[in-house]
């Protein structure tokens, strides 16, 4: 069985102190094996149920994990829970500012925290593989809408990425404008998904999260390649909706080797040109 390892009060330099909980996979601690990694949003909905935002409710990261890598079913990796900030989770996981709801527009600072203090811990203390095609980072909602902008915005950092339920609505569906006005191709691996009943705006959430699909497939991704989109029929906006989703994207991201290398074709990641960075 895999093992859990809780970090309570990890003091990022500009943002409000937060647990980080990571999971090694089974065996780690018996071999010198170097493993791909996972960051996920929403660190207290992912392991334990105490700590969830509705309680009991939680993605069951651990238990799922364990599973499927003994079945052989996906590669072994290490998993990164980052809690969100409490009040100030809305801010972290947006982009820009809503002008009508004075809120948001720090997640580039919250993606500098990621990519220069925790990661670059993470690959010291653990066996990691840190190259960008080893490195993953997902969430659902706003935590599936960070993950997209900051995937986008460091794919040289995130090469796999897990975007369940993405809130494409926030400020007047920002991202989706930008992804048509500006995008890199990368050798991204996406897993992105929607619930179709989730809110009273169903309709309209999957018609976003569709038009998303549609604007990268024009951009080069194939479904079923590097691109896995999929609609949980009947799926609400919930916990246990992703649960039931998140062994689906961790086969889709994390194949076996013997199956699919998903990085035997890729060439040493550089950092884009500037113009690139949103």
């Amino acid at each position: 069985m895999g093992t859990l390892l809780r970090l309570p009060g990890w003091q990022p330099k500009a943002l409000a102190a937060r647990q980080i909980t990571i999971y090694t996979p089974p065996g780690y601690e018996g071999n010198g094996t170097r493993y791909p990694v996972l960051y996920l949003h929403d660190g207290q909905n992912l392991f334990e149920p105490e700590r969830a935002y509705v309680p009991g409710q939680i993605w069951h990261v651990k238990s799922t994990a364990d599973v499927l890598i003994q079945a052989g079913e996906i590669e072994p990796l290490i998993i990164v829970g980052i809690d969100h900030a409490g009040p100030q989770r809305i801010d972290e996981y947006t982009p820009t500012q809503d002008l009508r709801s004075k809120r948001g527009g720090m997640a580039k600072a919250y993606g500098k925290f990621l990519v220069e203090e925790l990661k670059p811990w993470v690959d010291r203390e653990f066996r990691t593989q840190p190259d960008a095609c080893h490195t993953a980072m997902g969430g659902s909602s706003l935590g599936g809408l960070v993950s997209l902008y900051l995937g986008f915005r460091a794919p040289h950092i995130f090469g796999r990425l897990a975007i369940l339920s993405p809130s494409l609505w926030w400020d007047r569906q920002i991202m989706l404008q930008r992804l048509r006005a500006n995008i890199h191709r990368r050798r991204t691996r996406i897993w992105l998904d929607i619930g179709t009943r989730e809110g009273r705006a169903y309709v309209q959430t999957v018609k976003q999260t569709r038009h998303l699909r549609d604007e990268l497939v024009t951009r080069g991704w194939r479904q079923g390649e590097d691109l896995y989109y999929h609609e949980d029929i009947g799926a609400t906006h919930t916990e246990a909706a992703w649960a039931h989703r998140l062994p689906l994207a961790l086969k889709f991201l994390f194949p076996p080797p013997a199956v699919l290398d998903v990085c035997q074709d890729e060439s040493p990641a550089k950092a884009l040109p500037e113009e690139y960075i949103w």
